[in-house]
């Protein structure tokens, strides 16, 4: 059985421990990293050094016209919304806060998709692989249990968006290949994400969660608020902020 396999790799903690992850379970992977106009590329050149770091491939695609599609969001319109800072673990998740992206994820996940696809078929009908003896695979980082509350996070989120992908595909109506979306860390807390970087040998010290740019995390976001909530958690010092400067590939 050959495997083929894409990973979304934003440069944050829980993408780059999917990515160590996937890392072992494929044959060929691809880290797929979007600059869709976000507010600051720090964590694309995060994404690309922890690549490199794993050994991965690593793809950048440009969809830098989802801001004009998308814009209401703090994280495609700074300049009309602005981050929620220093609230209470409580009021996390609490409501969907303006860090959402509308349908971010859904057009990710199609992207995705559409790149493994075009692989497999080119495996199937280029390099004559026996389509009975391939397997594809998207792997994502969603996370239910320590999150922001955004609706395409949830568990039944993933399991339609498969059937749907699937029903969409000529890799599925032809050839019987299912691709499948593999969640690894959707139901575990931020301190177990932590703990299974640690195992996998992440490179955490080149990872970015926060939501501003700058030298070091602001602290006060939500992505830092949850992301130092699963350090103190899991018993572990943050090597991003025992060496700042690794932070800046």
């Amino acid at each position: 059985m050959w495997s083929a396999g894409v990973t979304l790799l934003s440069g944050g903690l829980d993408s780059t421990t999917v990515t160590a992850y996937a890392h072992a379970r494929v044959d060929q992977l691809t880290a797929l990293t979007f600059d869709y106009g976000h507010t600051h590329g720090k964590e694309v050149d995060c994404a690309r050094k922890v690549a490199e770091m794993l050994g991965v491939q690593h793809k950048l695609i440009d969809i830098s016209f989802l801001a004009e599609v998308a814009w209401y969001s703090s994280l495609t319109s700074p300049e009309r919304f602005s981050n929620p800072k220093d609230r209470e673990e409580g009021e996390i998740g609490s409501a969907i806060p303006i860090t959402y992206v509308p349908l971010r994820n859904t057009l990710f996940i199609t992207i995705a998709g559409a790149y493994l696809e075009s692989q497999l078929l080119h495996a199937i009908e280029v390099d004559g692989r026996d389509p009975g003896q391939v397997s594809a695979h998207i792997f994502l980082v969603p996370n239910a249990i320590d999150y922001s509350g955004y609706p395409d996070c949830r568990p039944e989120y993933y399991e339609k968006m498969r059937e749907s992908l699937n029903y969409g595909s000529k890799l599925w109506a032809q050839y019987h290949v299912p691709m499948q979306i593999e969640t690894p860390v959707i139901h575990l807390s931020k301190s177990q994400i932590v703990k299974m970087a640690m195992e996998l040998k992440a490179p955490l010290e080149h990872t970015w969660s926060c939501y501003e740019g700058g030298d070091v995390p602001c602290g006060r976001c939500d992505s830092c608020i949850l992301r130092a909530k699963g350090f103190a958690e899991a018993g572990c010092q943050d090597p991003l902020l025992v060496h700042p400067g690794k932070v800046s590939p």
